[in-house]
């Protein structure tokens, strides 16, 4: 199974969670997401269409370390 290319990240301790994307055989930084808002606007960016509809598609989103849609710190 191939890795999702947008991933993200386990909630940092203060709160926010990194966003990547996997381009090129690497991975790229979009920003830290405060809330699903903040990854529809990195997602928008980097390109794919209809965001909203992505955010709980496991093959083109991963979501670690904490529960989907989840912001907070654990």
């Amino acid at each position: 199974m191939a890795t999702p290319p947008i991933t993200i990240h386990a909630p940092t301790p203060s709160g926010g969670r990194p966003v990547t994307v996997h381009i090129n055989s690497h991975d790229e930084k979009l920003g830290m997401a405060d809330s699903d808002q903040d990854l529809v606007v990195f997602l928008a960016d980097a390109g794919p269409a209809n965001q909203e509809l992505i955010l709980d598609n496991p093959s083109a989103v991963q979501w670690q370390g904490a529960a989907a849609h989840r912001y907070e710190s654990a």
